[in-house]
């Protein structure tokens, strides 16, 4: 039946011109944002884990710039004692060349006493953000340092921030609150130190810093009454020192490595983040652009239909002549 009021073929060629341009104004929308999940309403399971993913990777983010002031921290520490045990080295050189006889002990002495100050300035000099983990002259105990490592979300949602932990009680050189807390300020007995013990305490402490609860001993020093009995007790107490130096210094690298490793992994963890979330939400652009040139092609030829069926009841006319 031919109708005047109701064009069919018109109506038809309409609503697939309706269909095509809404298609290519999705497909528009995804060439220009680079995204085929914008918005929840694009595709709401995609789109929630994606901004779950991307808020993630923005906390991963930050573990690694704690990481970064971390690695500032243990480097700063870790430079000071390896520099400290520089110099107790050359400390117990100068012991040994006391031992020697017919040797100025007060002119080693003097140098002994230099030593001792540059050991004190490197402690003190050890700081980074305010902290100082070789040197503390607070009444309270330095602790165990926290440092911010990782960020895990397990299979119920739940989030952990994981910790990083460093005891600094191990790596103090000098405390001027309780001298018995510090590597270079607390007595050690050379007694304990021989393969055979006499019994007889020989307690000696390397640096003096007038810490209110003071070393129970005495400090290292030479004079020209010090007796080679006394140098050797001396040697072996800064031998002592130098190994504890030693260990803290390895336990200060062996964390080093540790965040730097985890920074590393931080930094591949959230390019494998980044790329899984852009397999659910990226558009490929090389299939929008071939479906945005033929959805221009169907509009062309939707285009024309609409004309053709616009142009049907202009043929009734002729029935009328």
């Amino acid at each position: 039946m031919t109708s005047i009021l109701t064009n069919s073929a018109a109506m038809a060629a309409l609503a697939t011109l309706r269909t095509i341009g809404s298609n290519m104004e999705t497909t528009q929308g995804r060439i220009s944002s680079g995204y085929r999940v914008q918005t929840a309403a694009d595709n709401s399971a995609y789109w929630s884990i994606a901004t779950t993913m991307r808020s993630d990777n923005k906390a991963l983010g930050t573990v690694q710039d704690a990481l970064g002031l971390g690695a500032a921290k243990t480097d700063t520490a870790y430079t000071g004692l390896n520099n400290a045990i520089d110099v107790i080295s050359e400390i117990k050189a100068k012991l040994v060349a006391a031992r020697e006889p017919g040797v100025d002990k007060e002119k080693i002495n003097k140098e002994l006493a230099e030593l001792k100050n540059q050991l004190v300035s490197t402690a003190k000099s050890a700081s980074f953000s305010g902290e100082n983990w070789l040197y503390n002259d607070t009444t309270g105990t330095l602790g165990v340092k926290e440092m911010v490592g990782s960020f895990t979300r397990d299979a119920s949602g739940n989030v952990t921030v994981g910790l990083v932990e460093f005891d600094a009680a191990t790596s103090l050189l000098i405390d001027t609150n309780n001298a018995g807390l510090g590597i270079l300020t607390k007595a050690i007995d050379a007694d304990t130190l021989k393969a055979t013990a006499s019994g007889t305490a020989a307690n000696y402490y390397l640096v003096n810093v007038n810490s209110t609860t003071s070393a129970a001993g005495t400090e290292i020093n030479l004079s020209l009454s010090t007796t080679n009995t006394q140098i050797d007790d001396m040697i072996s107490v800064v031998d002592s020192i130098l190994s504890q130096a030693t260990d803290a210094a390895a336990n200060l690298g062996a964390t080093n490595l540790r965040i730097e490793m985890q920074n590393s992994f931080m930094a591949d963890l959230m390019d494998v983040i980044e790329k899984g979330v852009g397999r659910l939400v990226d558009a490929d652009m090389n299939e929008e652009s071939t479906r945005l040139k033929a959805l221009q092609t169907q509009q062309q030829l939707g285009v024309q239909a609409l004309s053709i069926a616009n142009s049907n009841p202009e043929s009734i006319l002729s029935l009328f002549r």
